[in-house]
């Protein structure tokens, strides 16, 4: 049992050594280390206020990031549909522009067909006109030298006429 429990000396010798080194380390390691603690924690509440800080930033620039993403969309739209119905104009002007062409060249044909048609009239009038003195060149010929030789002729040139 002696191995058990201490004696008083060594006991004394203990705890004289044990205030000592408690003192020494009171007065010269304590601070110290209760210096590093309280920067280390400082340390640690300000990594804390700037993480919080920086999610709060990162939240703020999320939103701000969504609302510009959501107003490029519209915009996108808005140019999109600005685009079609730029397009849809063009190609309405188009239509009507050839349309409005097609009119000019029908209006320009029936005038050319017209104009066609009363040079022909014309044409045909001369020559009626022609045909008629001829004839009635004819007949006075003929008038002149005797009056049965002239009804037979005038019925001869009749039927000649409706033939043609």
């Amino acid at each position: 049992m002696d191995l058990l429990l201490p004696h008083l000396g060594l006991f004394v010798w203990t705890l004289l050594a044990f205030l000592i080194v408690f003192l020494i380390l009171k007065k010269f390691a304590w601070p110290m280390i209760l210096k590093g603690l309280n920067e280390r924690e400082a340390n640690i509440a300000d990594s804390i206020a700037t993480a919080e800080r920086v999610k709060k930033e990162m939240a703020q620039l999320k939103s701000e990031n969504e609302a510009l993403l959501q107003s490029a969309r519209e915009e996108r739209a808005a140019m999109l549909k600005e685009a079609k119905d730029i397009k849809d104009k063009m190609i309405n002007d188009a239509k009507d522009e050839a349309k409005n062409q097609a009119a000019k060249i029908v209006a320009d044909a029936n005038a050319s067909i017209q104009h066609q048609k009363m040079a022909a009239l014309t044409d045909i009038k001369n020559q009626v006109g022609k045909m008629v003195v001829e004839v009635s060149e004819k007949i006075l010929r003929k008038e002149l030298s005797d009056k049965a030789n002239q009804e037979a002729y005038i019925s001869q040139l009749a039927e000649e006429i409706k033939l043609n």
